[in-house]
């Protein structure tokens, strides 16, 4: 197995209240990407294999970062579709979406809970999809040979750590809650299985005159 780093997008459109309104970077996710990039280069990190999303968002921060030809674009590696997720709760349960990220704190492990009990009708796919995805996807890549690096998102990236440390759906809202847009976390295959050895690192973000940048949202 190969060790996997996963990547979340750049800072996308914070003022969205849906998916398509949602998925575009910001001039700052922008920014955070090509800083990225830079770092990688300068690290003189190696990664022979590259994938994303087919998101909008995926596509530009791969493309910000410095890769474009050789990304492999997996549908797999998208988001679950929160905003969707969010306005159903809203409409069959009466759950407010909040408007601060703090509000999102108790929000998201709601939301999430219901989704993985079949509570929210017409959802755009179920929980067990989503996780199904997530570990078929990221399976498939780790048996490939050399690293790889994988441009997806925030609530991707808290069901592969969900998978690789047995989290209850608190722990992975947590963790959800707490990924900075363009971090890396790696999963490194340790007996047939991918444990996490590196979570929400954004040494490109680290400079004082940076810090503004280690956005969440």
């Amino acid at each position: 197995m190969s060790h996997i780093t996963l990547i979340r997008h750049g800072q996308a459109n914070t003022e969205a209240r849906d998916e398509h309104s949602y998925d575009r970077l910001s001039d700052l996710g922008h920014r955070q990407a090509a800083w990225l990039g830079e770092h990688l280069r300068a690290s003189g990190a190696s990664h022979p294999r590259i994938y994303c999303g087919t998101l909008t968002r995926h596509i530009e921060t791969a493309a910000g970062m410095g890769f474009t030809e050789e990304v492999v674009q997996d549908p797999r590696l998208n988001e679950m579709e929160y905003f969707t997720l969010a306005q159903a709760m809203e409409a069959q349960h009466g759950l407010s979406i909040p408007q601060e990220r703090e509000g999102f704190i108790a929000h998201l492990p709601q939301v999430l809970s219901a989704w993985a009990e079949d509570k929210i009708d017409g959802a755009p796919e179920s929980w067990h999809d989503f996780e199904t995805r997530t570990q078929t996807a990221l399976s498939e890549i780790a048996e490939g040979e050399g690293p790889a690096l994988v441009v997806t998102s925030g609530g991707l990236i808290s069901m592969a750590m969900r998978q690789a440390m047995a989290l209850d759906i608190n722990g992975m809202s947590r963790m959800a809650l707490a990924i900075m847009n363009t971090s890396m976390h790696r999963l490194f295959p340790i007996g047939g299985h991918l444990s996490p050895v590196l979570f929400n690192a954004v040494p490109h973000l680290e400079t004082p005159e940076r810090h503004y940048a280690q956005t969440h949202l």
